[in-house]
């Protein structure tokens, strides 16, 4: 962020739909300002996601200027303005209730009074509002805090995470997202509350560990950890935390090493989840042995099935669960193992060819987390892999039934009957040009299902109709 000397001075530039509606709203005698998450990205210059926009104007009043409206809070004082195509939350300055769920306000009260609206907000980072006419404002110190870097608390944070406990999960997303730190009174208040995201649902927990994961700075992970917030939604990453690792090829506990390994990896949601899940096996599989070296066999199985249960418990979605965790599952495959082309297509029919290159990135930022005393000859070792795979590729070999010659329906023609024997038949020729990429081609592969199969389903039907 540049810093700001005067902020008078400040020109933030407003969408044009944007300033239709404040002005609009504006023309009619009230007041409206954009305001939130929208001022914090445009003086990081950054691009808001949407605008929100707070008003003086009754939802009713709102409505009236507009030829169409959504409401899609109205109890809570918000219409979303709908401006061909794009839609904007407008919602009445208000000073909320109490929150007896820990999330939501059980009423809100309407009030003219902009000041009273900011005191509500979470983060003084987003107490901010601006519109053209009064230009900034900024009444709790959210740019200080911006140039310092520091996450702090509208007012009192006990109170600010007493009313929304989520509010304490945002806290470290944002850090993790701007690199900002916490400010020291609303950490300690995230540590006295955190107990309280156990109202949280599962779902929201889900959508600010994700934002967490894919950010910038992943490693802000650890104040979850020391405020003791992953003690309640990821108990068995907190568990990681505290196991370490004696052995030569580490040098770093079990959960600070998925942190380096996340900081090491492409900004992609499954990469991001499989490293943090990678190992979070190891815990339960920990052994030592004479020498104390820590030896964690079958992590990798037990790590999948721990992630699987995770993800469920968090609500992701069937497709992230799959991919993630059969990402978990083979994260270690094929490590120290020389390549060649069989090889390298054997295993991309085993861990499926899709998951292949994200399956690289996992390996990479796994390994640049390790001790430096072998990343040289592992990161070799990878690099060797991923340049077979790259033949592979080039090839067109087959390594799935996708890219097989000969299909369902050709066995059909030949005049195989459908059913179990032409599924198993087409996996037995799968497994022959995986081996023999040469024999991929129409032509052979009929002559093979003419020579092993149809001549030995008709052996089997003489045998059988002779014993009658």
């Amino acid at each position: 962020m540049i810093p700001v000397k005067d902020k008078s001075k400040i020109k933030i530039k407003l969408p044009p739909k944007v300033q239709e509606v404040l002005g609009t709203i504006m023309a009619a005698g009230y007041e409206a300002y954009a305001v939130g998450g929208c001022i914090r990205d445009s003086l990081l210059e950054r691009k808001p996601g949407d605008w929100d926009i707070t008003t003086s104007a009754t939802p009713q009043q709102v409505k009236a200027l507009f030829k169409r409206t959504i409401d899609t809070g109205i109890q809570h004082g918000t219409v979303t303005v709908m401006l061909e195509k794009e839609g904007f939350e407008v919602t009445t300055y208000r000073i909320d209730g109490k929150y007896e769920d820990g999330r939501h306000p059980t009423e809100v009260t309407f009030t003219p009074s902009l000041t009273e609206d900011l005191k509500r907000r979470d983060f003084t980072m987003n107490a901010m509002a601006y519109n053209e006419k009064t230009g900034l404002v900024d009444l709790f110190g959210g740019i200080e805090d911006m140039e310092k870097g520091v996450i702090r608390c509208v007012g009192d944070a006990m109170q600010r995470f007493k009313e929304d406990a989520l509010r304490m999960m945002r806290a470290i997303r944002f850090s993790a997202q701007l690199g900002y730190e916490i400010e020291e009174n609303t950490f300690l208040a995230i540590r006295a509350l955190a107990g309280d995201l156990e109202k949280i649902s599962a779902e929201r927990i889900q959508v600010e560990l994700t934002k967490l994961a894919v950010s910038a700075y992943p490693g802000k992970l650890r104040i979850a950890y020391e405020t003791g917030v992953l003690s309640v939604i990821l108990p068995e990453f907190a568990k990681a935390m505290e196991t370490p690792q004696n052995h030569p090829y580490h040098c770093y506990n079990v959960g600070e090493h998925i942190l380096h390994a996340m900081e090491n990896s492409p900004r992609d949601k499954n990469i991001r989840l499989a490293l943090l899940f990678h190992d979070i096996g190891k815990p339960e599989c920990c052994t030592t042995d004479e020498q104390g070296i820590n030896h964690f066999h079958g992590h990798a199985q037990v790590g999948a099935e721990m992630t699987r249960k995770i993800l469920k418990r968090l609500r992701f979605d069937n497709d992230t669960i799959q991919v993630v965790t059969r990402l978990v599952l083979y994260h270690d495959y094929g490590n120290g193992v020389k390549p060649d082309k069989r090889i390298v297509r054997r295993a991309m029919h085993k861990i499926g060819p899709e998951l292949f290159p994200a399956l690289f990135e996992v390996k990479h930022g796994d390994t640049l987390a390790q001790s430096r005393n072998f990343q040289e000859e592992s990161l070799k070792n990878l690099e060797e892999w991923e340049l077979v795979y790259r033949e592979v590729l080039a090839a067109g070999e087959c390594v799935s039934l996708k890219t097989l010659a000969l299909t369902g329906s050709d066995l059909i023609a030949l005049g195989m009957k459908p059913g179990k024997q032409l599924g198993d038949t087409l996996q037995e020729l799968l497994k022959l040009v995986i081996e023999n990429p040469e024999y991929n081609t129409a032509e052979c592969l009929k002559e093979i299902v003419r020579e092993r199969f149809l001549n030995q389903s008709s052996k089997i039907r003489s045998e059988t109709e002779s014993q009658k």
